[in-house]
């Protein structure tokens, strides 16, 4: 079956008592046995049976098969946010002594996990420029226990060559872990690229339009022991498992996935293109523009599509904060890829809590405004995009 049709059709662990074409939603703690045996057996993972609803729940279950069948991964695991699947999986491959190559270019709360929580744990970061293979090579070292990125960065629109990154993490023995949330694992293959650790938040695209907050960890089965730790004492020591009624809504979501990513990277491709003709904004910053630094080697490990996301230069952080204010029809959030387009200012926001010498450090820039573009028509959103920058751009639109 092609991809679209799994995501219809993959059937249930077991038999539905009603025949219901939907998963039922599990909503319950706790499962019954008929005798003492097949209770340890499940409690000690000899069997699939559930044992109880923070370590393992049907329709959990049923949502993260859905994604094993689309990804081709061994084990896939659903958690309570994106926050969630990326600190379960660097506490399953770290420890004291260790340290974790990666970028300064990442989302606000990954980058405090990374350099402040699990430092406060004896975990190094090691930071440097991925897309220079020299600064990589230098940076690993017998301590390194993983390579950790975001295939685009948020809001840098960064992209790095993970076949190279993966060969460097093949020659180390170590995994090569990436944040694919902005381009949909159904678009490309992540492993076929040198991944071995692939984590979504599956808030994003997958939930169907901002309905529900929730992360995938998807393993590949190439870093020894990974898949066994996470199921048998991330999941059961830390408590971050997915809740039925969330991975109900996005196993719905998963369904329309391909339908809505295909007109939301459309709308933004063609919204980049035409952001550029407005002469208050300085720079359009998306990696499916021809002339983008990043946009050949992005067509080679992504496909055709560049994603929903767009970021654009204004003159100033006033600007920016003018801009934001005088959107009418774009909504002022945060997220990204719910069905309706956000706009958000990062460096007041996201990284609101970070240095200004920090924010320099990590390219988050005061005159930057993020947009997830959504499934309207594009030609409202440029209206409101035109009304809002004022009148410069106004008299160049008409």
């Amino acid at each position: 079956m092609k991809k679209q049709t799994k995501a219809i059709h993959t059937r249930f662990q077991r038999q539905d008592a009603y025949e219901s074409l939907s998963m039922p939603v599990y909503h319950t703690a706790a499962y019954e046995f008929d005798n003492a045996d097949s209770m340890s057996d499940a409690f000690c993972g000899r069997t699939d049976s559930p044992d109880y609803s923070r370590v393992m729940n049907p329709t959990v279950t049923f949502f993260e098969n859905k994604v094993k069948s689309l990804t081709g991964a061994t084990e896939v695991i659903a958690l309570s946010s994106g926050m969630a699947a990326i600190s379960n999986t660097l506490f399953s491959v770290a420890a004291a002594g260790k340290n974790i190559v990666t970028s300064r270019h990442l989302f606000g709360n990954t980058y405090s996990l990374i350099t402040g929580t699990l430092s406060r744990f004896g975990v190094s970061p090691r930071l440097c420029d991925l897309t220079d293979i020299r600064s990589v090579e230098s940076a690993v070292d017998g301590d390194t226990c993983c390579i950790y990125l975001e295939i685009i960065t948020n809001p840098q629109m960064e992209v790095a060559d993970l076949q190279v990154l993966s060969n460097i993490a093949r020659e180390k023995g170590i995994p090569l872990i990436a944040d694919t949330t902005l381009i949909p694992f159904t678009e490309f293959s992540s492993h076929s690229l040198g991944v071995d650790i692939e984590i979504v938040s599956s808030t994003k695209y997958l939930s169907g339009g901002a309905t529900s907050i929730g992360g995938l960890v998807i393993d590949y089965g190439t870093c020894p022991g990974f898949g066994k730790r996470m199921r048998t004492e991330m999941l059961l020591n830390l408590g971050a498992y997915m809740t039925p009624h969330v991975a109900y809504m996005q196993t719905i979501g998963l369904e329309t996935l391909n339908a809505r990513y295909h007109v939301q990277s459309a709308n933004a491709a063609m919204l980049a293109g035409r952001l550029r003709a407005l002469p208050a904004i300085r720079y359009v910053n998306y990696v499916g523009l021809e002339d983008n630094p990043y946009h050949a080697l992005a067509q080679r490990q992504f496909g055709p599509t560049a994603g929903a996301m767009i970021t654009i230069d204004l003159e100033s952080r006033n600007a920016c904060i003018s801009f934001i204010n005088n959107l009418k029809l774009i909504r002022r959030a945060t997220n990204l890829f719910d069905n309706k387009t956000l706009a958000i200012h990062p460096a007041s926001t996201i990284f609101g809590l970070f240095t200004d010498a920090q924010r320099r450090d990590m390219d988050v820039k005061d005159t930057t405004v993020r947009i997830s573009v959504g499934l309207e028509d594009t030609d409202d959103l440029l209206e409101d995009i035109v009304q809002a920058l004022g009148d410069q751009s106004c008299k160049s639109h008409h």
